[in-house]
């Protein structure tokens, strides 16, 4: 049975749409995607755009996962972006650097067309801070604002400080920060739900309720649910940290981690134009970082604290009340009205996974926190490879995996005590 949108603020605030039904008895398609988040809609997108019957199941509802549950913050940032530069040299050597400096904005544009082009209402809106608590953060981001002005965007991102970083923001915490007037924020829910009306409008057949039980592999792999069974030519596996397929390449690469996430109460106008007067998203610069912003209905969304531990967090607004308070010393005792968790997939490097479990059979998983505009660039990539060109796929696919050959409970615990290492090297730097 379906489970229901979990009781975020998202779920509570979406726009209303029709579901999508059950697969039941037998049919054929010429794809069929695993997954109904951002990887799977906008794959499956992309594939009907090609010309091909595609048929999306998903487990749950539409955006049931970390898609619909996620910041809503939508950057160029790539949490394995140093790791990456490594392995891509290996293969596109010197133009590897370019290759991943274009890779981070190319997310930015699909969204926007996409969002022109269907008419999706989603509280779309630019701007984003990126913030520095120490001068080693500062020294970072400077450097980080002076590449993006060496690479022709200077016009849309800056570093800023004392009065500057004051007219952005009302956070004594923060000593300065990339403004990037390119990033952007969303109601993450509508975005994903809006995304899989526009693909249905392009003939993709969407069954929601249906849990993917089993691939019987071969020439033309059979997918099964409970209801139902497929015959296709491919399958995309998008299910990143909720799915339990995983097998050959796929084991052992991905690591769940629990996102905790709050929204307050509507704040007064007075107060919203006070702590965030130009409307932006924002998140420091730690490892394990606080994210944060305003929702169109003024309400303070911020999130936090990832869990590595594979443990559920009980109460995340007494958990996260101390961060709010600290940042916003303003917001001291707002009513926090909704609060959820979900969870991201983590690979060890953070570079998201892509391959393949047999020549029809392909995944992508795996954008450790990072994933509104990682996962619509590797929707694309994707489609791509399904299609036959398999440039960039390749790319991704050469690249050299940690796995850990144990159970998921010591998995957990190992991915822990490598976070606990690196907050330990945040405050000592």
């Amino acid at each position: 049975m379906a489970e229901t949108h979990t009781g975020s603020y998202y779920a509570a605030t979406a726009i209303p749409r029709p579901g999508f039904p059950r697969l039941e008895g037998e049919t054929e398609a010429d794809v069929v995607v695993m997954g109904g988040g951002f990887t799977g809609v906008n794959a499956a997108l992309e594939l009907a755009g090609r010309g091909l019957r595609v048929l999306l199941l998903e487990a749950n509802r539409i955006g049931w996962g970390a898609s619909g549950r996620n910041g809503g913050q939508i950057t160029g940032s790539l949490s394995g972006d140093r790791a990456m530069a490594s392995e891509f040299r290996r293969t596109l050597g010197p133009a590897a650097d370019a290759y991943i400096w274009d890779l981070r904005w190319r997310g930015h544009d699909i969204i926007r067309q996409r969002v022109a082009r269907f008419g999706i209402q989603c509280d779309l809106k630019h701007g984003h801070l990126q913030a520095a608590l120490t001068p080693a953060h500062a020294a970072e981001l400077r450097a980080m604002a002076a590449e993006a002005a060496a690479r022709g965007m200077g016009d849309q991102v800056s570093y800023v400080e004392g009065a500057a970083l004051r007219d952005l923001v009302e956070i004594p915490l923060y000593i300065g920060g990339v403004y990037n007037r390119r990033n952007m924020h969303v109601h993450s829910l509508n975005l994903v739900t809006g995304e899989a009306q526009a693909a249905a409008s392009l003939g993709v057949r969407i069954h929601e309720d249906s849990k993917v039980e089993g691939i019987d592999h071969g020439p033309r792999p059979v997918v099964r649910t409970a209801q139902g069974r497929v015959r296709c030519d491919m399958v995309l596996m998008a299910g990143n940290a909720y799915h339990r397929l995983a097998q050959g390449r796929m084991r052992g690469a991905l690591f769940p981690a629990a996102l905790g996430i709050v929204a307050t109460e509507p704040l007064p106008e007075e107060t919203a134009r006070a702590i965030n007067p130009q409307d932006i998203a924002i998140y420091d610069n730690r490892f394990i970082l606080d994210y944060h912003r305003l929702t169109a209905d003024r309400r303070l969304l911020f999130g936090g604290g990832t869990n590595y531990s594979g443990r559920p967090s009980t109460d995340l607004a007494s958990e996260l009340r101390p961060a709010i308070e600290r940042t916003y010393p303003r917001l001291k005792g707002v009513r926090i009205d909704y609060q959820w968790s979900g969870q991201a997939g983590i690979i060890p490097n953070r570079i998201p996974h892509l391959g393949r479990i047999a020549p029809n059979v392909f995944y992508a998983e795996g954008y450790s926190g990072h994933g509104i505009a990682t996962s619509h660039i590797v929707a694309e990539i994707m489609a791509r490879a399904m299609t036959g060109d398999t440039g960039e796929f390749d790319t991704f696919d050469a690249v050299r995996r940690l796995r850990l050959p144990v159970g998921q409970w010591l998995a957990h615990q190992a991915l822990a005590l490598g976070m606990a290492w690196f907050a330990l090297k945040e405050r000592l730097r």
